[in-house]
């Protein structure tokens, strides 16, 4: 497992002495808006579930998911976060050699290192704001046979669009694709990026319901693909993957349909036009680079003589957590992920920002000379 994943605020706050709600997390890449309306006055209500087991194999809950994302129910398995999936599948498949298109989520790797599996990188260039070249794909694909694509990526927001994605997997059957759209519902017209519902018996799509509505600690995500592959997942799965909790959730959001697709919209046009003030606010400084992308946090990259770490403990001193990126393959201490929030919160971090920039300059590079406010 990675140390440095986003949302620490128990251990930041234990340090500070005060309390993790006191704590603005923008390392943490949950929707700011949500959870949806009544969801938790739903959960509430039904409390008394939790002294019940839940449905040992989930198959109510993965019935009422697929026909809410329009797929056969066949296709789909429900596990404890897609976490779970991507530690699973190296298991599952044993793939001789994978591929990872990064810089990404560093669980793919890890997940293939815990099981041995030979694995490598492919790296989009940083000139091209890291949209990943589908050329340099292919190319590489010929010395593997299953590759991890996050869509849109993690933490650099790039998007494959899905007619180009189709077309690439359909041109190389024989290698496995895995495709985690953990963060597509926040994509304007998402639904027609989707992977889901390609058809392609040689694709696995990994879905979250933990960042656009804003349950993270209910732990739930699924795995979609051909039936013959869920299949082979099946006795991989451990009984009661999914407490009662998250049933409940997932039959709410199925029950409510109209209301959902509505959250969800409203989702997307806000995290549209906060990323495009943030960018304004954080670019006016005129030496940090923020990379656009599609996704509901920024990837910035610092001005020379800043380091990600002396920018976060400034940061966290002021109670703003941010997440350095050093430890993503292909990334390194000059960029920070930040996770889109309220309009005060993104306009008080650029702010920040701009802030200890002034003051770098003033101490001329030095942050140790720094009086934190």
């Amino acid at each position: 497992m990675i140390h440095g994943h986003g949302g620490n605020v128990y251990e930041v706050a234990g340090r500070l002495n005060c309390r993790p709600s006191d704590i603005l997390d923008m390392s943490s890449n949950i929707n700011p808006l949500g959870p949806p309306p009544g969801l938790i006055e739903y959960l509430k209500a039904n409390m008394d579930a939790i002294t019940r087991l839940p449905e040992v194999d989930a198959e109510f809950t993965i019935k009422r998911f697929a026909d809410f994302i329009g797929l056969e129910s066949d296709r789909l398995l429900a596990g404890n976060g897609t976490t779970q999936f991507i530690y699973t599948i190296p298991r599952v498949l044993r793939p001789a050699n994978v591929l990872i298109v990064g810089p990404t989520y560093s669980d793919y790797g890890d997940a293939c290192r815990l099981q041995g599996i030979s694995h490598g990188f492919l790296m989009a260039d940083e000139s091209g704001d890291f949209h990943p070249a589908i050329e340099r794909i292919e190319q590489a694909l010929q010395t593997v046979d299953t590759i991890f694509i996050c869509n849109p990526n993690n933490p650099t927001g790039a998007l494959i669009p899905a007619h180009a994605l189709r077309d690439l997997c359909r041109s190389y059957s024989k290698k496995q694709f895995i495709i985690d759209e953990s963060y597509l519902d926040f994509v304007p017209n998402g639904e027609s990026e989707t992977m889901v519902n390609s058809g392609l018996e040689n694709v696995i799509v990994l879905l979250s319901i933990s960042k656009i509505f804003k349950i993270p600690g209910l732990r739930t995500g699924f795995i979609a693909a051909c039936s013959a592959t869920i299949e082979k997942f099946r006795p991989h799965l451990l009984p009661w993957s999914i407490n009662s909790l998250a049933q409940l959730a997932i039959e709410y959001i199925a029950g409510n349909q109209v209301r959902i697709q509505a959250f969800i919209n409203e989702t997307r046009n806000y995290i549209s036009t906060q990323r495009r003030q943030f960018y304004h606010a954080v670019a006016k400084g005129g030496h940090f680079r923020v990379f656009k992308g599609r996704a509901p946090f920024v990837l910035l990259k610092l001005p020379r003589e800043l380091a990600a770490a002396d920018v976060w403990q400034r940061l966290a001193a002021k109670k703003i957590l941010v997440r350095r990126c050093n430890n993503f393959q292909g990334l390194s201490d000059r960029f920070i992920r930040i996770s889109l929030k309220m309009p005060h919160d993104n306009r008080l971090l650029a702010a920040a920002l701009l802030g200890i920039r002034r003051a770098s300059q003033e101490s001329n590079g030095d942050l140790t000379k720094i009086r934190v406010a």
